[in-house]
């Protein structure tokens, strides 16, 4: 009544195996440029914020007080 499937994942007839693999870890590698960029983009506009904060509360000093906080 009732068809059983049962697969085998210790040989593989694929022949596009390695080729998967290789378009998987690519797209490992873009997600985590992403990321890199992604992480370097929040650090620069928090210091262009902070930086912004205290020219705007009439600061002349800025830049000198900000080097160091990075």
């Amino acid at each position: 009544m009732f068809r059983t499937h049962r697969f085998d994942f210790t040989t593989t007839n694929d022949p596009d195996g390695p080729n998967r693999q290789t378009t998987s870890l690519a797209g490992l590698a873009v997600a985590l440029l992403l990321v890199v960029v992604g992480l370097f983009l929040v650090k620069e506009l928090q210091h262009k914020s902070h930086l912004e904060d205290c020219l705007l509360s009439g600061r002349t000093n800025c830049q000198t007080l900000l080097v160091y906080a990075r």
